[in-house]
């Protein structure tokens, strides 16, 4: 089947299909006598394995080492476990992070008025956070942590 076909039935693009080939995830496809590129059923099973690893969110080189252990019949696999639970404990860490930044965010959005007055918690806390040897955390800030404020 063509490349249009075979983004079609994967359900990913025809620019995914010809950079997982590029980068080596998916072999080169075959050409047909008019030099259109051809895709096997076993074409597109390698690329539901390796949409289905994207979607669980690992990474392109993490997507190369399960593509190489789906191959082996000789793994272990122990291998395969390793490296989903460091993938599982990366994304325990992203979580705490993207919690974190939404309680801010949350306890920034209940104290702004949202009114017709100019004043606005979430820009000046947002004008107060450090960088570069900025002004360290506003007042709003800490209220994130615990304490509260009007």
């Amino acid at each position: 089947m063509n490349i249009g076909k075979a983004a079609q039935r994967s359900g990913l693009t025809a620019k995914m299909i010809r950079y997982y080939e590029s980068i080596g995830l998916l072999s080169p496809a075959g050409r047909s006598d008019n030099g259109y590129r051809h895709y096997s059923e076993d074409d597109l099973h390698r690329l539901a394995f390796i949409r289905r690893s994207r979607d669980l969110g690992f990474s392109l080189e993490e997507v190369g080492r399960l593509l190489a252990l789906w191959q082996d019949r000789h793994r272990a696999s122990a291998e395969v476990k390793a490296l989903a639970s460091s993938h599982v404990e990366a994304l325990n860490r992203k979580i705490e992070e993207l919690s974190s930044l939404r309680d801010t965010l949350q306890v920034l959005v209940d104290h702004c008025h949202g009114d017709d007055r100019p004043d606005c918690p979430i820009l000046a806390d947002l004008e107060s956070r450090p960088c570069c040897g900025g002004a360290g955390p506003s007042a709003i800030g800490s209220a994130a942590e615990g304490s509260t404020q009007a």
